[in-house]
């Protein structure tokens, strides 16, 4: 077991050559949104373009992506025709897909049954990274069997009760010993949110301990899935992408804490990454 530095999370982040491109660090897509939590793919969005990625886009459907564009000038999405992710979108996301190098799936999605079959229909018929967050972990409860090695789960505890049925305790042995059981079981990646986040690929273990109480608000854990979607569309590996995306994540929060105190925002956190990363530097 490894306790994440600074020096891990760096790692990630090479300069960028001189001529390099857009899209030369990655390409994210955003996949979530609903009439009930339409603004949650923002938070992931503007927080993977903050952490590095070049490109990012939300597929949502339409009051979600309608809002989600109003706020932000560098934020692009599509409305998908609905006011819920549907069966029948599946297969036009999927094409969607092939044009990028990793995506983030579940934030703000709802747990309607329609959605969840398309969730699980979308995981099961592609081989790019994914960071599936929120609702989508719901998703593949129902079928452990879609999960593979690029898959990058992030769950507080009680998604982690509802995907492995073992509830997490305030016990650091505990949570690894349930983390990577898991992770070993079904061949993915999972970072188990809390004080202290747990990180196992089934093989490996790390522990995070950046971040701050005031970080458990609405929002914080899309901005984690964000990070991390930007960290897998810039090639890293599940494992790797984890342990910089906890760290960073965290990092910003602390920042916004000691800054805003009771007052954080998830959209606090995000305006933070940028100092959390120079001080990677």
């Amino acid at each position: 077991m490894k306790i994440v530095s600074a020096k891990d999370a760096a790692r990630l982040y090479a300069p960028r050559p001189e001529w390099g491109k857009k899209g030369d660090f990655g390409r994210l897509l955003c996949i979530g949104g609903s009439d009930y939590y339409p603004t949650a793919p923002a938070l992931v969005s503007l927080s993977a373009m903050k952490a590095g990625a070049d490109w990012s886009y939300i597929l949502a459907p339409e009051r979600s992506s309608n809002i989600c564009s109003s706020l932000s000038p560098n934020m692009m999405s599509y409305p998908l025709k609905g006011s819920f992710l549907k069966a029948k979108h599946a297969g036009f996301i999927l094409s969607f897909l092939e044009k990028y190098d990793a995506a983030v799936i579940g934030n703000g999605l709802g747990r309607k049954k329609e959605t969840q079959e398309a969730v699980r229909k979308i995981l099961g018929k592609t081989s790019l990274p994914f960071v599936i967050d929120a609702d989508a972990i719901h998703a593949v409860a129902r079928d452990a069997g879609i999960l593979n090695e690029r898959c990058l789960l992030t769950p507080h505890s009680n998604e982690f009760f509802a995907l492995a049925g073992e509830k997490a305790e305030n016990e650091i042995r505990q949570r690894i010993d349930i983390v990577s059981g898991y992770a070993e079981k079904h061949g993915c990646t999972i970072l188990l949110k809390g004080h202290i986040d747990v990180i196992s690929d089934g093989r490996r273990v790390a522990i995070n301990k950046t971040g701050c109480p005031q970080m458990a608000k609405a929002g914080t854990g899309d901005v984690l899935a964000g990070i991390a979607g930007a960290l897998l569309a810039r090639h890293a590996k599940p494992f790797d992408a984890a342990c910089s995306a906890a760290y960073l994540n965290g990092l910003a929060g602390e920042i916004a804490g000691k800054r805003y105190g009771e007052s954080l925002l998830a959209s606090d956190v995000i305006g933070c990454i940028h100092e959390a990363l120079k001080m990677l530097q």
